[in-house]
């Protein structure tokens, strides 16, 4: 299928009622009445006219591979199927990039790289206003992008709108900022010489992105490479390559030169490996799970020796004290968790609450969870869309699994919903431990582990003890407490 009708799919499967509006709580039991129901004017709620609406009728035009601005067929003659999460259907197929479209996306990266050519005889101020024209493409192209977004991926449409198109956009405007900002030092030296740093571009950045904030990951990737003057080979994830492939098009409409930026869709053990294992890349960014960048790292040692950027995976703790907002904090830690179905790195998916306040945390967050709405992300009021794909919901399923029979206490949800697509019932585990699997493992899917502790010196050692370091979070009104706990935990952002 190279064209889905939006309005037609969106009416079939609607949620009862916006949330505002919502009369009654969107649970397991529920999923027969909302497989019966179609669309929110059916239920007497009309629609808001200040949101924006998907695209209709939306045309899939970029399937191909984009090398040196042009659109290639991949050498290997097959297709990658990209299917909705929401309902299973496909949505059309994409060309399969392996090892030699990775060769010539790479060779043309290096050309557009060389001394004299148009690339690296621009001004840097032409190279900012490339990429604010990019970013005024995106604009322009917004609705598009996001229904994109929200169909490729599962992610909420107005999500996909108002957070990580803005967020895209303001990337795109930020580095294109940079670009005639860069600049060296004069260094006083002993004798007779004069000491100077420039700073240079590195030269062929491979990278590497996902699939849970695709179009924003792009965007974090090609943005800093292209505003200091380097080339750029990008493979997307597999599953949502559409909006890196409506980039493409963008990207040469905007007047960047040929080979300056190349898109290859493909599969991490074949484009992947080709990128991290290529010779003439001189820089590799990634960001995945932890396990895949292990891979990348050990890549580049065997290889001529890349530089390598990893963004991985993060099981943060969020610690919540006695003395906080309570009702702040149930909130801040529910979406913590549940933004983008649990499919963030950065989740805070250990909670640890203090015992005075446990119980009620407990029950606010169970209460809170069980509100959720789940259904057709294009739909304005629903609040959970599906899993990215059936390995990821597999694997999220075994994992509740294994929470019930280590002996956690299942509050709310547990298992899949609704008759199609990869849905997850929001789920909530109190009485963790910390030897766990729910505990210790990412999940990266809708389910939120509470845990119970009694003292600051014993949350600080129970909050490090784990293998990741990416995110932490602090719940407190103590000021002094707030910034110890901050100092103490060893992650790379505390909020």
């Amino acid at each position: 299928m190279s064209a889905v009708d939006v309005q037609n799919h969106a009416a079939k499967d609607s949620p009862s009622a916006c949330r505002e509006n919502q009369k009654r709580t969107m649970s397991a039991g529920d999923e027969q009445n909302h497989e019966q129901n179609h669309g929110p004017e059916r239920a007497g709620v009309p629609p808001n006219p200040g949101l924006p609406v998907p695209v209709a009728d939306l045309k899939i035009t970029h399937t191909k591979i984009f090398i040196n601005n042009d659109w290639h067929e991949s050498s290997c003659g097959r297709k990658i199927p990209v299917f909705n999460p929401a309902n299973g259907e496909l949505i059309c197929e994409v060309e399969e990039g392996v090892q030699e479209d990775i060769d010539k996306a790479v060779k043309c990266a290096r050309e557009a790289f060389q001394l004299g050519s148009p690339w690296r005889r621009m001004d840097a101020s032409e190279r900012g206003r490339m990429l604010n024209k990019l970013a005024d493409l995106v604009e322009r192209d917004h609705l598009k992008l996001a229904t994109l977004e929200a169909m490729d991926s599962g992610k909420l449409f107005l999500m996909a709108y108002f957070v990580d198109l803005m967020g895209t956009i303001k990337t795109l405007r930020y580095y294109g900022g940079w670009a005639d900002k860069i600049q060296g030092k004069t260094i006083p030296v002993d004798g007779e010489y004069f000491t100077f740093t420039r700073h240079e571009p590195i030269g062929v950045c491979g990278q590497i992105i996902p699939w849970n904030f695709p179009l924003m990951m792009f965007a974090w990737k090609i943005a800093p490479a292209l505003s200091c003057g380097n080339t750029v080979v990008i493979k997307p994830a597999e599953q949502t390559p559409l909006t890196a492939l409506h980039m493409a098009s963008l990207i040469k409409e905007a007047g960047f030169p040929p080979g300056v930026v190349n898109i290859v869709p493909g599969y991490g053990p074949t484009a992947g490996h080709a990128i991290s294992h290529h010779m003439d890349i001189d820089k590799v960014a990634f960001t995945g799970s932890t396990n895949v960048g292990k891979l990348i790292k050990k890549a580049a040692g065997e290889t001529n020796l890349k530089r390598v950027t990893l963004e991985l995976g993060g099981k943060s703790p969020n610690i919540v004290f006695a003395d906080s907002d309570l009702e702040h904090a149930v909130e801040q830690a529910h979406h913590g968790l549940f933004f983008n179905q649990g499919q963030c790195c950065l989740a805070g998916s250990r909670v640890f609450v203090e015992e005075p306040i446990y119980e009620e945390f407990v029950r606010r967050s169970v209460e809170k969870a069980q509100k959720r709405v789940l259904g057709n992300p294009l739909v304005p009021g629903v609040d959970q869309g599906p899993q990215i794909d059936k390995v990821q919901f597999d694997k999220i399923l075994e994992l509740i699994e294994s929470g019930k029979k280590e002996g956690a206490k299942l509050e709310c949800g547990g298992g899949a919903w609704g008759q199609k697509g990869l849905f997850i019932q929001p789920t909530v585990f109190s009485d963790v431990t910390d030897d766990m699997r729910i505990a210790k493992e990412e999940i990266f899917g809708p389910v939120q582990q509470i845990m119970k502790f009694r003292s600051i010196d014993e949350v600080i050692k129970r909050a490090n003890n784990t293998h990741y370091g990416l995110a932490a979070g602090v719940f407190t009104n103590d000021i002094n407490k707030a910034l110890t706990i901050a100092a103490a935990l060893q992650a790379g952002t505390v909020w």
